[in-house]
Formats: structure tokens, sequence, C-alpha cells
């Protein structure tokens, strides 16, 4: 039987690869991915994500990182895919059932903290895969999802609280201002013209108060696309940023074929 995803990305700015990744990396694998968004928009890539030359101003601090995070084929087929049909007829969140999908997936972005993340069609989606044990997989920004998805039946505490997880790393945290312009954007299509005083919130901290002191958080800064950071502690797998996105999928792809 073929498997069925139900991959979820941000209406006001994925970041490129962290969707790009996991899409090519689950369809050519023969999964049936189906696209999910808020408003059943095409998912956008934020300007700078597609920027082959964007410099990460908070990697650019760190000595020996390396600050260019978007190789030129990365930008490249996400551009591709834009253009193409192949994201361009995406579903609601408030339409899916988690009943037709083997899996849910959340990407990345910075917009997954606005619209993605606490959305509670999202949520609900993902409460229903906890409880029917299917397998649960966030990204980067998008597992602040996992964070504020709430268990009635353990005080209200966080799915994730004893598990182990990988998250943005603190020290990525933008702390200048950062606009959500998107590359693709039509008059119907805008997405936000939010500006984030730095970062919404800072994801490490608070999934280390989801998960307890039973559980382990790790936002690796160290992280990189030969080191990439993923955990996988049933029924969720988590990946850290962008660097990972490659490693997040095929992790997703290893679990699903095993199942």
């Amino acid at each position: 039987m073929t498997k069925k995803i139900l991959m979820a990305a941000t209406n006001f700015g994925v970041w490129a690869e962290e969707l790009q990744a996991p899409w090519d990396v689950c369809v050519k694998a023969g999964f049936d991915v189906t696209l999910a968004t808020p408003q059943g928009k095409k998912p956008l890539p934020l300007k700078i994500s597609v920027d082959p030359d964007f410099i990460d101003p908070m990697l650019a601090a760190i000595p020996g990182a390396n600050p260019k995070v978007n190789p030129k084929f990365v930008c490249d087929r996400t551009k591709e895919l834009v253009m193409s049909d192949a994201w361009a007829h995406p579903i609601k969140l408030s339409d899916a059932k988690m009943s037709d999908y083997d899996a849910i997936v959340g990407t990345g972005g910075l917009g997954a903290m606005m619209d993605l993340a606490p959305n509670k069609y999202f949520k609900r989606l993902i409460m229903e895969a906890y409880k029917t044990n299917k397998l649960i997989a966030t990204l980067c920004y998008a597992t602040a999802a996992l964070i504020w998805t709430r268990n009635p039946q353990d005080a209200y505490n966080s799915i994730i609280k004893g598990k182990k997880v990988a998250c943005h790393p603190r020290a990525w945290d933008f702390e200048d201002d950062v606009t959500l312009e998107l590359w693709g954007a039509t008059e119907d299509n805008k997405g936000t013209d939010a500006v984030y005083a730095g970062f919404l919130y800072p994801l490490e901290d608070i999934a280390r108060d989801a998960v307890g002191p039973g559980g382990l958080c790790i936002g690796d800064p160290d992280a990189t696309r030969d080191n990439p950071r993923v955990m996988f502690d049933w029924p969720f797998i988590t990946g850290n940023s962008v660097e990972s996105s490659i490693a997040f999928g095929e992790k997703i792809v290893e679990v699903l074929n095993k199942i």
C-alpha cells in the first residue's frame, strides 16, 4: 500500500528548503503527498530563502559557521516547484481528515510561527494522529505546534512531554527586524506585511519547558548539512532547521517504510 502523507505549510512564508526537501524526498520515495495550508493557497517561499547570496546574520557571528544557507540548486528547485502545478492546489487544513493519511508533516519557515504552529485545525490533526498512533513530523519552527498541542488526559501538558526533540537553536534566532516578503507573490496571495522584531518566540526555550525534566530538547547550533540534527522518538520526528531538511525527509521515508 502506498503511504499517504499530509504535508502542512504556512501561507506567510516557508523557508524554501524546509518545504522543498521533504516534499521532493517523500515524492521520490513514491509516497502520496497531499499539501495543506491554512488558507488553501499555494505556499510561497520567503524571498531571503531563495537568494543564494543571502548571508544569515546570526550564523555570520558564529566562528566557523557557514552563513550562506541557501545552495543555488535549492533556490532553483524551489522556484521550479512554485512556478509549476506541484504546489498550486493545496487543500485547506480545515478540510483535511487525519483518517485519510498515515502521517502528518509540518514544514518550517518564519511564517510557520504565525499561521501554522498555532492553527487550531493543524493542532487538531496532530492530536488525532497522536491518539491513533500515526507518525507526526515537524521541522524547525513548525515544532511549536507540538508544544501548543496539549493533552487533556495529561493535565494539558504538551504531547511532547518526556520526549526527545530537535528544534531551531536559540543561537540562530534573528535579533534584528525581519520582513516576510514572499517570492512569487500575487495579488490574491501576498502573505503578510508583518515585521518581526527579531524572533516571534524563543522556540528552544519553550520546547525545553514542554518536554519537561523527563525529556530532552536539542537546539544544535553546530548542526550542518554534513552533520544534520534530526531526532526520532515515536511518534515524533523533529528536525533542527534548514540544514537538516534533507535528513528530516529521509527519516520520514525510513520510518514510514518500516510501518
